[in-house]
């Protein structure tokens, strides 16, 4: 059957045809504390919140976060541990090998724990390359949910590219096995700054 004569007989044995809803009417769903429920959610994804404040020294929060760690990737001015720069390295794979990789995120989803990682740097890989990320996220860049979150996103106009990243990779496709890390990191963590 061809495509025509389907949708041909579709519309003959429609009945009743409804008008599409005004999507600008949708405001999704909304919290007395999205940052409480953002946190929640995080825990519940598999991630983990930790709090500080801007004044902080972020490299020793991470340092301590991650004491094991021997290879940190970053092009944040601000975090000198990194010994990769996504930005200098060659080529992607050049962050293979990455223990923890630092990042910051542009806005927090309190329904669903996504936050909005745009392309800041030459090679996106370190988010998904990298064992562990770390995601840097301002308390007051959370909110309730996507329908707010699309209208807030703003990409960086050299890469055009971001990606919303909620908790550590999973999967459970093989034998119904939870495996984290299975696409990109093992774990995440989300420095709240306040």
């Amino acid at each position: 059957m061809r495509k025509e004569e389907l949708l041909q007989k579709l519309r003959a044995n429609t009945k009743v045809q409804y008008d599409m809803p005004a999507m600008d009417d949708l405001h999704g769903i909304t919290y007395a504390d999205p940052y409480q429920q953002f946190a929640e959610m995080t825990k519940t994804v598999g991630g983990r919140i930790v709090e500080a404040r801007k004044t902080d020294d972020l490299n020793q929060i991470i340092r301590n976060l991650y004491p094991n760690a021997k290879i940190f990737a970053s092009n944040l001015p601000y975090i000198s541990i990194a010994q990769r720069n996504p930005d200098s390295v060659e080529e992607a794979q050049d962050l293979n090998g990455t223990d923890v990789g630092v990042v910051e995120g542009q806005l927090g989803v309190a329904e669903n724990a996504c936050i909005w990682v745009p392309q800041t740097m030459k090679e996106k890989a370190v988010c998904f390359i990298s064992e562990y990320l770390v995601i840097i996220l301002d308390k007051q860049n959370v909110v309730n949910n996507m329908h707010e979150a699309y209208r807030r996103i703003e990409m960086d106009p050299r890469y055009n590219f971001g990606t919303f990243i909620s908790g550590p990779s999973k999967t459970a496709d093989i034998e119904q096995a939870l495996v984290m890390g299975a696409q990109a990191a093992r774990g995440v963590t989300v420095l709240v700054l306040s």
